[in-house]
Formats: structure tokens, sequence, C-alpha cells
């Protein structure tokens, strides 16, 4: 008796050692599946971009510059004197705009089909996983990467926020200065936003008006809360379109989420084949 207390916690110890190293090794080699789809040679070529898609960028940037000179001060004038209880409740709204209320379940859902996924499951269930991971790392992208870019910018261009100094000056600007209060341009929630919006779209159609009465919300939301003029959300919105637009074209080329020929999404795994999918891992277990 004695010598069976002492083993069987070893052995139980020993087989979670195992399932854990398994894991370690699943998410190793997943990813490095994932890299290696993401940056393999084209497999087919992406026609070229619509004149929708130019004209679009073309009226999202003078738009920006023409706010610059009607708009921005009007705008925070009125912002300034809302009542206080308006801009409160924009407050709490505005945060919503933060970029780990998409990264944090995406990463999290990522990493658990990275560790989850195997060899030893069945070709239809790795499929299934293949998809899933292939549709979250989109919009895991699609929000990182512009919102990436507009952090750097921003600091770069070194636009002064409503009121800095004291004073409302839509053009003061101190570039190269890495400073929160000379770092309104482009707006980091608007862009965040607006990427979220057109990548969950773009998956999931069903969505789509949901997403962008949020992300107008939260556009709307950094101008009443006095951190940004209008030009600022829109060139935050102008980088989101244009960052997920060359990130749906290069998914489209590799045969990633999208059709190449549309760039409409690919039919994606059905529930009932998600369910089915999920419970070989945990049988295993």
């Amino acid at each position: 008796m004695h010598i069976d207390k002492i083993t069987t916690p070893a052995g139980q110890a020993t087989r979670a050692d195992v399932s854990v190293l398994q894991l370690v090794r699943n998410v190793a080699t997943n990813i490095g599946l994932c890299v290696q789809a993401l940056t393999r040679s084209r497999r087919s070529a992406v026609l070229p971009g619509s004149s929708t898609t130019v004209a679009l960028s073309i009226a999202l940037a003078l738009a920006a510059a023409a706010s610059m000179f009607v708009f921005d001060a009007v705008a925070v004038e009125w912002a300034r004197n809302e009542p206080h209880w308006f801009r409160g409740a924009f407050e709490k709204i505005t945060d919503l705009g933060l970029s780990g209320w998409f990264l944090f379940p995406c990463g999290f859902i990522l990493l658990f089909l990275a560790a989850v996924a195997s060899p030893q499951l069945t070709r239809s269930a790795r499929g299934v996983f293949a998809a899933l991971a292939a549709r979250f790392g989109f919009v895991f992208l699609a929000v990182a990467l512009p919102g990436l870019f507009v952090s750097i910018a921003k600091h770069l261009i070194g636009r002064a926020r409503p009121y800095v100094g004291g004073h409302e000056d839509p053009f003061a600007y101190m570039p190269l200065i890495w400073r929160p209060a000379f770092a309104s341009m482009p707006s980091g929630h608007a862009t965040t936003a607006v990427a979220a919006a057109i990548a969950i779209g773009a998956i999931w159609p069903r969505t789509r008006i949901v997403m962008w009465l949020y992300a107008a919300m939260i556009m709307g939301s950094r101008v009443a809360v006095l951190a940004h003029h209008p030009s600022d959300v829109l060139a935050g919105a102008l980088v989101a379109f244009l960052g997920t637009h060359w990130l749906r074209r290069w998914f489209a080329s590799r045969g990633l989420v999208f059709r190449a020929s549309d760039l409409r999404a690919k039919p994606g795994p059905s529930v009932s084949r998600i369910r089915a999918a999920l419970r070989q891992p945990m049988a295993a277990r």
C-alpha cells in the first residue's frame, strides 16, 4: 500500500507532463503551418482593385482634408459644450473601441485551435480547425496590423489633440514627438472599429449592420469625448479600409478564407461540423 501511494501520483504527474508537452508541440507545429500558409507563394491571381475601392479611398482622404478646414473646430466646440451626462455616457462607450476587445478573444481562440489540432484527429476535424484558424486569424491581423501602423504614424505626424495648450487649433502639429497629447491623427479607436467592422462583416455578412452601427458609435464617441477631431476619425477609417482590403487580397491570393475571383468569403464549417470536430480532442483526453 505504501508503494502504491508513492507511485500512483508519480504516474499521474508523468501523464500530465506528457499531455502538456504534446499541447506545446501542437502549438509550435500549428503556428509554423500558419506562417507557411500566410507566406507561401500566390496560388491564384486576384482581380485588380475595383473603381469603387479607389473612389472610396479618395473620398475618405478628401473628406479628412476638408474636415480640417471646415468641421474640426466646429465639432470640437460643440463637444466642449455638451452636457456632462452626455459626455460621461460616451466616455463609457468609447472604451469599446479598444483593440483588446477583438485581439484577446481571437488570440485565445487561435491558441486553443493550435493546441487541440493534431495529426491524430480525422481529416475532417483538422479541416474544420484550419478553416476556423484562418478566419479568426484574418480578424486578428485585420485589427492588429492597421492598429500597429496607426500607433507609429500618429506619433510621427504629431497632431495636437483638441484644446491642447488651452485653446483649439486644428493645425497644431509637433512631428516626431512621442507624447500622447500630440498623437491625435489618425484615431486608433476609429481604426480598430472600422477594421473590425470590415473584417467581421466580410466573413460573416449577417453581422454587417450591427458591426457598422458599432463602428459609427465608436467614431462619434472619439469626438464627443474630446479625444479627436473628425478628420482624425476619418483618417483612421481610411487606414482601416486600406489595411483590411490589402489583407483580404493577400489571403485570397493564397487560397485562404476568400475567393480570388471576387474576394467573397468561402463557405465556413457549419455549427454541427464544429461540434463534431471539438468532440474528438475532448474524447481523446
